[in-house]
């Protein structure tokens, strides 16, 4: 996992598609972040792990439910645990099978809000093509990732 000095960047709500998630995702949503909050091991971990394969399995075969998915889960919960885990997981395994098909929407969210694109910069080049990734690091803000400072001023109010 990167090393991140998580802040909250902004409240403006998710944009393009993000939050098109049908409600039939809830539960998966619910279950996927209470999985990241649950120590590896335990019991609870233990019973929520179905909601790891099911996400993983969204962005394998589902673009369009994978995005829906990511965009619900972090609108819902903007924590330190899930922003590592949703960049580096569910986010980056989407780009690594449909760069190509999601790179617009990605920069668009990206642009229209600075927590996703902050969330960006915790995903890993992985095997992601080099134009999808070029793209990335170009829309992503690395700010509070591995220890790469926020400025003062950088944090808009709206």
């Amino acid at each position: 996992m990167a090393d991140i000095a998580y802040e909250t960047r902004d409240s403006r709500p998710l944009t393009n598609g993000l939050l098109d998630m049908d409600s039939s995702q809830a539960p998966l949503v619910s279950a996927w972040l209470a999985l990241q909050h649950a120590p590896q091991g335990s019991a609870d971990y233990e019973s929520l792990f179905w909601a790891f394969e099911e996400v993983c399995e969204l962005c394998r075969s589902s673009p369009d439910e994978a995005w829906s998915f990511i965009g619900a889960a972090w609108l819902a919960d903007q924590s330190k645990v899930v922003a590592e885990n949703l960049s580096a997981g569910p986010l980056e395994d989407l780009l690594a099978n449909y760069g190509e098909s999601v790179i617009d929407r990605v920069e668009a969210e990206a642009s229209a809000n600075p927590t996703f694109a902050f969330l960006l910069g915790g995903v890993w080049r992985n095997e992601i093509k080099e134009a999808v990734w070029t793209r990335v690091v170009a829309a992503r803000d690395r700010r509070g990732w591995d220890g790469i400072p926020f400025s003062s001023g950088d944090i808009e109010s709206n």
